[in-house]
């Protein structure tokens, strides 16, 4: 090897240097699904083993949308709530899977809320202290990733209609089921749809008593549309009149938890909210953004007249912010939206999430608190907690207009895990409703 000083030729590469690879951004779902083993050491393993994957890089493939249905070897509806129940088994207080136990059938659910299991009697006294706060509301989670199957194959939400309140009057949930007409038999329909039968025919378990069947389907038509009726509250906040002009929204760090099975359609209740208003884009902007029907470019110009128009881009919101806003291949922002930005640099406490009023920060934080890009509109972080009155809470499933799932207790945030691989599934594909919220991975652990 020549050594430095000892005459030896050099030749000069005429190559062009390489520049440096751009900088990736932490891929959020990889870090999600890597969290699940500092809790339960192995559950990401037995998750792919589950679909029939071999790595991590399987499963993102499957929620970037690139992996045919018939490959997670799910034959039958049967099938599918059986896997997604066995992602659900491991002892709450051991934290051990069963594979890891002398004996693998030894595990055994709570009698009372049916979402989480003990490997014996000893875990499941020492473990009751912590549970009994909460298992009750675990009761209902169990309930509700089951029914949130019928999410995907597009029996929730009901039809809805127009309100027949000014937003400003609608206080709460109970106010907008209020304005359902023919509320009981929008329920009750879905009560006794095909798909309904089906979930209870093949999931294992008992179907429940109607009344709370009813519930579960309330509170997760309230879960669906949390997302744009916030999107509305922001709008109303920052004073801006749908009514007045076509609007463009920025949904930023958008993720498969936005854009997985999204339909065209899903934002629409916007349209409710505001009647007579100009049209609205709504921009999903990410680099988890998944392909699918919303997997079309932002519009150049105002979205249409009168209707809500979903798009999305795949990719950082500076580079879209240089690359299509600045140069006039999307139109710029009447707001800003994050539905989960993480912590505001600006605060010493965790937890803040700044509301910012561009170019004026969060009011109780200014001048501390930095958003994005100006765009004489307004950006919302929703949900400042060192300032509650200055801002909104975000809701723990990343939604502000809390849906009625808000209520399960804390811990640590889960990934989505297993959502709808499919929209619409035949016997022989891939099912859609393998689902996992939040909710179920923080609250596997307190019971």
């Amino acid at each position: 090897m020549a050594q430095r000083g000892q005459g030896a030729a050099r030749k000069v590469s005429k190559k062009p240097a390489k520049k440096p690879a751009a900088a990736r951004a932490p891929d959020m779902d990889s870090l999600g699904f890597q969290a699940m083993d500092s809790n339960v050491p192995g559950l990401s393993h037995v998750i792919l083993q589950k679909l029939n994957m071999k790595s991590y890089e399987d499963y993102k493939s499957a929620m970037d949308g690139r992996k045919r249905g018939s490959d997670f070897g799910i034959r039958t509806y049967f099938d599918m709530f059986q896997k997604m129940e066995d992602t659900f088994k491991f002892c709450a207080e051991c934290k051990k899977l069963p594979d890891a136990l002398p004996d693998p059938k030894s595990l055994r659910r709570c009698k009372r809320c049916q979402n989480v299991y003990y490997c014996g009697v000893a875990c499941q006294r020492a473990n009751w202290p912590l549970h009994k706060k909460f298992c009750k509301k675990l009761k209902l989670v169990a309930l509700d990733r089951l029914v949130e199957w019928l999410v995907f194959t597009g029996d929730i939400p009901f039809p809805t209609e127009a309100w027949t309140k000014p937003a400003g009057d609608v206080a709460g949930w109970e106010d907008w089921f209020a304005m359902q007409g023919q509320l009981e038999e929008k329920l009750g329909a879905v009560l006794a749809g095909r798909y309904m039968s089906l979930l209870w025919a093949n999931a294992g378990k008992p179907r429940p008593e109607e009344g709370e069947l009813r519930e579960s389907v309330r509170r997760l038509v309230t879960d669906f549309h949390s997302r744009p009726l916030t999107i509305g509250l922001g709008l109303r906040l920052f004073g801006i009149d749908p009514l007045a002009k076509p609007l463009t929204i920025h949904v930023v760090g958008a993720s498969h938890v936005e854009t997985l099975n999204t339909r065209v359609t899903d934002y629409d209740e916007l349209a409710r909210m505001f009647p007579g208003q100009q049209g609205m884009e709504v921009v999903m902007v990410g680099v988890d953004v998944v392909d699918g029907p919303i997997m079309r470019p932002p519009l150049a110009t105002p979205g249409p007249r009168g209707r809500i128009y979903l798009s999305s881009f795949k990719g950082l919101y500076h580079d879209f912010w240089e690359g299509q806003v600045e140069t006039k291949l999307a139109a710029r922002p009447d707001l800003v939206v994050g539905f989960h930005p993480g912590e505001c640099p600006g605060c010493s406490t965790q937890g803040c999430w700044g509301l910012w009023d561009m170019p004026r920060a969060c009011p109780g934080c200014a001048p501390r608190h930095h958003g994005p890009p100006q765009t004489g509109g307004g950006a919302l972080g929703l949900g400042c907690q060192q300032h509650p009155k200055g801002s909104l809470r975000l809701s723990s499933r990343s939604r502000s207009w809390g849906s009625a799932q808000d209520s399960e207790p804390g811990g640590e945030p889960g990934p989505s895990l297993l959502r709808a691989l499919s929209p619409s599934w035949q016997p022989h594909a891939v099912p859609a409703g393998l689902s996992r919220g939040r909710e179920d991975r923080q609250c596997a652990p307190a019971h």
